[in-house]
């Protein structure tokens, strides 16, 4: 089991993708499975920063806290596949983290979700809290709460499932997760907000099919940017199967 299990972190790790990189900044498409960072619950797993100081070295002194989260300057969860942007240096860390702050940081997710989304565009608008004792968020009530924005458009409806492009407008723990769960869709392959009603569907992919598509964002002053991280290629093959 634990070869089994070695050999499955070594496979994940090896698909993490450069997509951009210039002196400042480089831009990775994570693969679902892996860890941004170390956590207490998870301190011998291997994480994307494990990964990021043997091929980038200078970010192990970048961030608000290098010896624990080297160079990150925001998250995706452990099972969310898709775009990540590192800051090289300090400086563009607190550039970074800034644009983050102020939302000028356009981020663009891609979901596949059970059921067919009525509407061909909403907002989503429910306040998000933790829920005392786990590590589940909820929108009825707990505590930290904080008002959450998620805005989405649907790509294509199938049988049963419906495909979503989703642009988040706040940037809360689980947001797309849990506002897509409120609205009676949660995300195909969640398995914190997922009914057991809806586990046994025809889709059962090996993780969640939620991925952040892609960013657009001033590199510098004056420079724009957008930047694209390729589906999975589970995710992708998914679609094509639900296509026919």
């Amino acid at each position: 089991i634990l070869r089994k299990y070695v050999q499955y972190e070594h496979r994940v790790i090896m698909e993490i993708k450069t997509i951009y990189k210039d002196d400042n900044v480089v831009a990775l498409n994570k693969p679902a499975g892996l860890l941004v960072h170390k956590t207490s619950a998870d301190n011998n797993e291997k994480t994307l920063t494990d990964w990021l100081i043997r091929e980038y070295p200078e970010t192990k002194d970048v961030g608000d806290d290098p010896v624990n989260r080297p160079g990150i300057v925001h998250r995706l969860d452990k099972d969310t596949s898709g775009i990540i942007l590192i800051p090289r240096n300090q400086k563009y860390f607190v550039y970074l983290k800034e644009l983050f702050q102020k939302h000028e940081i356009k981020k663009t997710y891609r979901a596949l979700v059970y059921g067919a989304v009525k509407e061909d565009k909403g907002i989503i608008t429910k306040p998000i809290s933790l829920k005392p004792g786990t590590v589940k968020r909820t929108i009825f009530g707990g505590k930290m709460t904080k008002e959450a924005k998620t805005e989405y458009m649907v790509l294509r409806r199938f049988k049963n499932y419906s495909y979503l492009e989703l642009y988040p407008k706040t940037g809360r723990t689980h947001q797309i997760r849990v506002h897509l769960s409120s609205i009676g869709h949660p995300v195909v392959g969640d398995k914190l907000y997922v009914p057991k009603s809806l586990v046994n569907g025809a889709v059962k992919p090996s993780h969640q099919l939620l991925h952040a598509y892609a960013v657009e964002l001033n590199l510098q002053p004056g420079k724009r940017i957008k930047l694209v991280a390729d589906l999975p290629k589970e995710f992708e093959e998914i679609l094509k199967d639900l296509e026919k």
